[in-house]
């Protein structure tokens, strides 16, 4: 989906396809060995080693393409607005599996592609009207792995998030790399990750010199933006920024303007993806009038991300990496 990854995390993401790393080979699909992980809270077993997973959404393909799956992949679905395929570090992947819907998973598909795991999240495929839940799936003989960033929390019917957003990359790359038996993989590729992270960290700003972020996803009559559940939440604060919406105990939600403005971002950024495009987006920030005196529109400091950078997925240390190297020309004091 886009274009400009750091080449560390391609060589490291694309493990099982090159740059001079050893293949380890998943688990034998025929064994007959159960795993036993914590979902969502919960603690879940798999009778055996998932041959045709079907996924939903580009972050979630996209885990387990990194890891090397596609091989236990019968396909995924993904809108096609969520960008360019062709520069990811897995294009092998989607070359190699089946896109079964440009719309969310439905049972059909499910059914019709003879899945044995379904990775989704709520939100990201799973969802309680239209009935398309793990519950519903496990009726139907089929298992499910929630994505741990979509986790419900309780707090609400639909508040997501029960911890750090890259936490939860973590915790699934380990709980995937149990499942499939390719726990090496998954620890190197987590290893490279922390390492990216910690490079970025050591050079971001501190202190009082840390710019204010907001995060504009869409909506117009109010904005759509991410919490401290959601990737971006620490996106924003390893490349060395402070997320204005930290409060907000939720993964993605809708706020009013008049917080935006309250809390006068100096940097806002865009997630990029949908029918209105990045560009159009920031031409409305900027010619929006109740924003006109927010610091990050008087100054344009206005900088897109894709949407497989902002959530859960195998793309955010190089979004991290990114969106620092702009963040340190924001200047002191402002």
């Amino acid at each position: 989906m886009r274009k400009q990854l750091l080449a560390a995390t391609l060589c490291l993401a694309a493990t099982a396809t090159g740059c001079g790393a050893t293949v380890e080979s998943s688990r034998d699909a025929k064994s007959s060995s159960s795993v036993t992980l914590t979902n969502c809270g919960r603690r879940v077993t798999y009778d055996k080693v998932p041959e045709r997973v079907v996924t939903n959404d580009v972050g979630i393909t996209e885990l387990m393409f990194a890891l090397g799956l596609e091989d236990r992949m019968a396909g995924f679905a993904m809108p096609d607005e969520k960008g360019d395929l062709r520069g990811v570090p897995w294009k092998d992947g989607y070359e190699k599996t089946t896109w079964l819907s440009k719309d969310q998973l439905t049972k059909e598909n499910v059914l019709d592609a003879r899945a044995d795991l379904v990775f989704a999240g709520w939100n990201y495929g799973f969802r309680e009207d239209g009935g398309f839940t793990p519950d519903a799936l496990e009726k139907l003989g089929i298992p499910s792995y929630i994505l741990t960033e979509s986790c419900h929390n309780g707090r609400s019917k639909s508040s997501r998030g029960i911890m750090p957003p890259l936490d939860a990359l973590y915790a699934d790359l380990t709980n995937l790399g149990r499942l499939f038996g390719v726990e090496k993989r998954a620890a190197a590729l987590i290893a490279d990750f922390k390492r990216q992270i910690a490079q970025v960290r050591a050079e971001a700003p501190q202190g009082a010199d840390r710019p204010s972020v907001f995060l504009y996803d869409s909506g117009r009559d109010a904005p759509f933006t991410s919490g401290r559940y959601a990737a971006p939440e620490q996106i924003i604060t390893e490349a060395g920024g402070v997320n204005v919406m930290h409060d907000l105990a939720d993964s993605w939600a809708t706020v009013g303007w008049e917080t935006v403005v309250q809390r006068d971002p100096e940097v806002i950024v865009i997630c990029d993806y949908g029918d209105v495009s990045a560009e159009q987006k920031k031409e409305f920030l900027l010619s929006y009038a109740p924003l006109r005196n927010v610091s990050a529109v008087k100054h344009r400091r206005i900088v897109s991300l894709d949407y497989a950078d902002l959530v859960e997925s195998p793309r955010n240390p190089s979004a991290i990496a990114r969106l620092g190297d702009y963040l340190r020309t924001v200047p002191a004091g402002r």
